[in-house]
C-alpha cells in the first residue's frame, strides 16, 4: 500500500503539541487551522485554531512504517481505526484542504450576502419575510432586522434560510 491519510484524535487542545512531536518522530503530519477573531476584555485579536478541533492528519505506509508509536505520542489520544485496521482517508481530502491555505490558514469562501443587504428568508416560521442582514458570523448564521408584529425584530437566522430578495 501507498502513502495514505489517516486520522489522529489529540488531546483536549493539544493539537500543537501531537503535531511538533508527531513531525520529530519523522511522521508527515497536517492540522488544517482557521483564523479566528477572539474578543477579550481588552479588545479583540485574530488567532489560529484548528479547523477539526481535537484532530489532525498523518500521512504514513502502514506496510512500511511503524504506526503504533503514534499512540505513544504525546498529546495524541488515539488513531481513528475500525476495529484494529487503520481507516484511511480518500485521496484528495487533505489536498484539497491544503489548495484552500493563504497564509497558513483554511480560507472560507466569501459570503454571498453583505451586512446591510435585503434579503428573503426562506423555510421556517419566518418563510417569505424581507429583513436586513445586520450582522454574519463564522458559524454560518446570521442576525436580521425584521419587521414582526407592527415592530423591529433581531433574529438569528442559519445561512440555508436566506435567500437574495429579488
Amino acid at each position: 500500500m501507498q502513502d495514505a491519510w489517516v486520522v489522529v484524535n489529540t488531546q483536549s487542545h493539544r493539537e500543537h503539541i501531537a503535531l511538533d512531536n508527531l513531525k520529530r518522530q519523522e511522521f508527515r503530519a497536517y492540522c488544517p487551522l482557521l483564523r479566528k477573531r477572539v474578543r477579550h476584555a481588552r479588545g479583540t485579536q485574530d488567532v489560529l485554531r484548528p479547523l477539526f478541533p481535537g484532530y489532525l492528519f498523518v500521512q504514513l505506509d502502514p506496510d512500511a512504517q511503524p504506526w503504533h508509536s503514534i499512540l505513544s505520542t504525546f498529546g495524541v489520544r488515539t488513531l481513528v481505526r475500525c476495529g484494529e485496521r487503520l481507516s484511511f482517508l480518500p485521496d484528495g481530502i487533505v489536498e484539497s484542504l491544503k489548495a484552500r491555505e493563504t497564509g497558513g490558514a483554511i480560507v472560507r469562501p466569501a459570503s454571498p450576502y453583505k451586512i446591510g443587504q435585503q434579503v428573503r428568508l426562506a423555510g421556517g416560521a419566518f418563510d417569505g419575510l424581507v429583513a436586513t442582514i445586520l450582522d454574519l458570523d463564522d458559524k454560518d448564521r446570521a442576525v436580521v432586522l425584521m419587521a414582526l408584529l407592527n415592530r423591529e425584530v433581531k433574529v438569528k437566522v442559519g445561512m440555508q434560510q436566506i435567500a437574495s430578495a429579488s
